[in-house]
């Protein structure tokens, strides 16, 4: 089955494309080609073949073909969690990791990374714990929002503070924990460590 997933440079820049934007996210042959910058002969041959194995799907709409990736598909939190590592704001703080300072824990939520809005209730984008390089990452987010067009609610403390208020049970640690994520630096289990009783 892994042979279904990296065969090519082409597909690796389409499964980006298609995995950096919201999960429903239609595009026409054409526009993958600009966004991708590839010959239009290799990503139809892309397209054509992800969307035999499942991982595409297909639609006609006045006479063009849209494509979407298909958020069924087995490897579909495998493959975003690697995008979400590799592009985009996951990509620029594991990067630049060792500019950031000594980062224990970083992750983005899953919401976010699916391009979804924020409800009132829901706490924080991304949360990185550690000592950390507060200019280093306040550029780093201010790069992305810009790119984005949008606020990005991010959250940071340090281990101590971290760990004092997951063993107080802080209910904004507790939210913030239990929420589909991405870990982009760190061990999930380690991290949750201190809230399972």
């Amino acid at each position: 089955m892994l042979e279904e997933l990296f065969v090519s440079r082409v597909r690796v820049k389409i499964l980006q494309l298609f995995l950096s934007l919201p999960v429903d996210t239609l595009f026409h042959v054409r526009e993958i080609v600009r966004r991708v910058s590839e010959e239009i002969n290799a990503v139809r041959r892309e397209l054509a073949r992800m969307e035999k194995y499942g991982m595409v799907s297909s639609e006609w709409r006045a006479n063009r073909r849209l494509y979407r990736f298909k958020k069924d598909y087995i490897f579909y939190g495998e493959l975003l969690a690697l995008v979400a590592k590799t592009t985009g704001l996951g990509g620029n703080l594991i990067k630049n990791k060792n500019k950031l300072g000594k980062i224990k824990f970083a992750f983005v939520s899953t919401k976010f990374f699916k391009g979804k809005k924020l409800e009132e209730s829901d706490n924080v984008d991304i949360l990185v714990v550690g000592s950390i390089v507060l200019p280093q990452l306040q550029a780093i987010i201010s790069d992305e929002q810009a790119k984005r067009e949008a606020e990005i609610n991010y959250s940071f403390m340090d281990e101590a503070e971290f760990k004092f208020r997951v063993k107080r049970r802080d209910p904004f640690i507790l939210k913030v924990l239990i929420q589909p994520k991405i870990m982009l630096i760190g061990d999930e289990d380690e991290i949750l460590e201190g809230i399972i009783v």
